[in-house]
């Protein structure tokens, strides 16, 4: 003769069994949608605050005094890295010489297709960095932008550009981020970076960095180019 107690606990006991492997399911979910989340979620890094490039006159993408002899254009993609060693190793000692002395009239031109490599690709770091660049020069401050970019370049499409890292740079160099925000998710300056791009293809330029004197593709160091010029 069955126990009334002893029928009670043998069902509260295959109760727990009916529900365990959906117990077991549920935290399954739950770790699953955890790894989903931390694999796609991407902190900002450290952002690097670089050593300002700029000569003393400065006005929207051009340095120098427009008067000068020789006219620099550089034409450069903010993913290049032959850019960024252009930028750390030899652009410091054109402003200084040549810049500065008022032989040169510099103009920075963005030229932005290292994107475009990426397959299918719905951000395109290349072309949104510039026009980060081109949120930053509507408050005055392109070429300290500019600087934040290369000097916080980590290889080609690997998320050093990403929404979230330009914002940082505009917020660590003090810019109006409600303004720089919506100019940059709205891609204000978008149409800008396309007619810098047919201005570089125009000017018979085909990689980065590229420069030209005085509209004139330069061909082997920047440095004997410019002293060639200067002393035509």
């Amino acid at each position: 003769m069955a126990n009334r107690d002893e029928i009670k606990r043998r069902r509260s006991k295959k109760k727990r069994r009916d529900i365990t492997p959906f117990i077991i399911i549920g935290v399954l979910v739950v770790v699953v949608l955890g790894i989903v989340i931390l694999s796609t979620y991407k902190p900002v890094a450290e952002v690097i605050v670089p050593t300002f490039h700029s000569a003393t006159i400065t006005d929207g993408l051009t340095m120098g005094d427009p008067n000068a002899p020789v006219k620099l254009t550089e034409f450069a993609d903010f993913q290049c890295p032959g850019c960024g060693v252009y930028w750390s190793n030899t652009e410091p000692t054109v402003i200084q010489n040549y810049v500065e002395t008022g032989k040169v009239f510099y103009t920075f031109s963005p030229f932005s297709f290292v994107g475009s490599f990426v397959r299918n690709n719905p951000y395109d770091e290349s072309i949104k960095s510039a026009e980060a660049a081109y949120c930053a020069n509507d408050q005055g401050k392109f070429w300290e932008y500019r600087d934040y970019i290369f000097a916080n370049q980590i290889g080609e499409n690997q998320g050093a550009f990403s929404e979230k890292r330009l914002l940082a740079f505009a917020e660590s160099l003090s810019l109006d981020m409600k303004t720089f925000s919506t100019c940059l998710k709205s891609a204000e300056h978008y149409q800008d970076v396309m007619d810098a791009n047919d201005f570089a293809t125009n000017s018979g330029i085909n990689q980065t960095p590229s420069f030209t004197i005085d509209g004139v593709v330069v061909e082997g160091d920047l440095i004997t180019a410019l002293e060639a010029a200067l002393n035509k």
